[in-house]
């Protein structure tokens, strides 16, 4: 079962997220793709980390800013993986890439590698991303290609997902099952 839990900055799809894969099992893996580059995304890091504490739920920790699709393979016997987040995580490997003249092709078949993975996926995954197209058009080229490949990678990984939440102002929306169909569609959903 995968999961995609989308939104804005401080929308709730974090908090929402943990407590959906909480309702999943007893104990879970969280992977964490952030990378401590500043005091502020440190303290950013150790508030999330005090609201899973709080929780009481048992999480294991794996800090991955790169290799997620290495661990999804090793922890895919566990009870409910939660992954904060996919922006994040595309963010690394753009980063890592961005000198290259194909960067934005190899960031993408980071993606399409994820999708795969996830297709195949035999356990329990809750992802969490961030709705980053819906304000102004990016005044730097990095920027706007970060946008781009965000769009992307979100719907690929929609289409590959079970369910899909968008979460606006802490307040959840399952939206696959809202999905518009066309009426030579069947039950597929055509996005």
């Amino acid at each position: 079962m995968v999961v995609l839990v989308t939104g804005g900055a401080r929308s709730g799809k974090s908090s929402f997220a943990e407590k959906y894969a909480a309702r999943l099992a007893e104990r879970g893996v969280y992977v964490a793709t952030s990378q401590i580059l500043d005091d502020e995304m440190g303290q950013r890091i150790a508030l999330h980390r005090e609201r899973r504490e709080r929780t009481g739920f048992a999480w294991e920790t794996v800090e991955e800013p790169y290799e997620l699709c290495r661990v999804l393979r090793e922890r895919e016997d566990a009870p409910v993986v939660l992954v904060d987040c996919l922006t994040l995580w595309l963010t690394n490997w753009l980063l890592a890439e961005e000198e290259a003249e194909d960067a934005e092709r190899r960031v993408l078949a980071r993606v399409d590698e994820l999708v795969r993975v996830l297709e195949s996926y035999s356990g329990r995954v809750v992802l969490v991303t961030n709705e980053v197209g819906d304000g102004i058009v990016p005044e730097y080229r990095l920027g706007r290609s970060f946008r781009d490949l965000a769009g992307v990678m979100n719907q690929r990984i929609a289409a590959a997902s079970d369910s899909v939440f968008l979460v606006t102002a802490g307040i959840p929306v399952e939206l696959k099952s809202l999905a518009f169909r066309w009426p030579d569609e069947g039950t597929e959903n055509g996005a």
